[in-house]
């Protein structure tokens, strides 16, 4: 993960673009890049192309990135954590091959 932020915090110091990663910008973008890689799928299950969907993942998962960064957020704890969470409000007993919210359960 190293590797892949310095290449990211490079990229943007090059361009003199760290400048414009507001946490809102960065929030921002993530939700604009995840409407592009949502418009891939419109009309179909599937996108039509895998090199499009690799870019606006891409994409998204850069912004998301730099916004952990900037918060100085590590990304393996944030995720260990929400899915600890996600697993107590979804109990396998009551949530499994149901895709109803947790709040809706018998």
């Amino acid at each position: 993960m190293k590797k892949i932020m310095k290449m990211i915090d490079d990229f943007n110091t090059e361009r003199e673009w760290h400048q414009f990663h507001t946490p809102a910008n960065l929030a921002k973008s993530i939700v604009i890049e995840a409407s592009e890689l949502l418009e891939l799928f419109q009309w179909q299950d599937q996108p039509k192309s895998l090199d499009n969907l690799k870019e606006e993942l891409a994409d998204v998962l850069s912004y998301c990135l730099m916004l952990a960064q900037h918060y100085d957020l590590d990304l393996e704890e944030i995720l260990e954590a929400k899915i600890k969470k996600n697993a107590l409000k979804y109990p396998t007993d009551k949530a499994k091959g149901r895709s109803e919210k947790y709040d809706e359960f018998d």
